[in-house]
């Protein structure tokens, strides 16, 4: 991971940056991260959360999930911008939701721990998610095969609740799905 802080960068330096590589750029407090594309085992997680999300999101419309590469906005000055891995946005939010990006604050987030991302998962866009208030975070590690959901309450997210493999996921922001966590993780 590298960061790069010129005067503060804004959402066309951003756009301005060369496509495709081996990066990925997010934005945040004004701070430029650059991070390598993920492993396989990410984005085997990945696929499965994101299935998992769409087939019950299809039977039951009450939002749309969205999966990184995909800009969400939070704020232009200072810029706040991020690429989470996978994005939940309700009916109630849809408005949030533009032709090219997320510009406002989602109702759930999941970021997937890789190789250097760990600190800034667990601290930056920690901070970040529940600066802006976004409903739940959840961080999946795929090293440890767990789920740490954190809930927002009074604008500070609450101790997580820590799924391991072999149990069930549950949140109230999807009423009736369960997710088994042996389907997100593969063996």
């Amino acid at each position: 991971m590298t960061t790069v802080k010129p005067q503060e960068w804004t959402y066309e330096d951003y756009l301005a940056l060369p496509e495709g590589g081996p990066l990925r750029y997010e934005v945040i407090d004004g701070e430029l991260y650059m991070t390598p594309a993920p492993n396989t085992r990410h984005q085997e997680i990945s696929m499965n959360l994101s299935g998992i999300f769409w087939n019950f999101l299809r039977s039951n419309p009450i939002g749309k999930i969205f999966v990184a590469p995909y800009d969400v906005i939070f704020s232009h000055s200072p810029l706040q911008y991020v690429e989470p891995d996978l994005v939940f946005v309700s009916k109630e939010r849809s408005s949030i939701v533009t032709e090219q990006n997320i510009q406002g604050v989602p109702d759930l987030v999941v970021e997937i721990l890789s190789d250097g991302t760990g600190i800034r998962d667990r601290r930056k866009k920690f901070s970040l998610y529940e600066r802006f208030g976004v409903l739940e975070y959840w961080i999946v590690d795929p090293e440890e095969e767990t789920v740490q959901i954190f809930r927002l309450s009074d604008g500070i997210y609450q101790a997580p609740v820590e799924i391991r493999k072999g149990a069930e996921i549950s949140s109230p922001l999807l009423p009736g799905l369960s997710i088994a966590t042996n389907e997100i993780f593969p063996s």
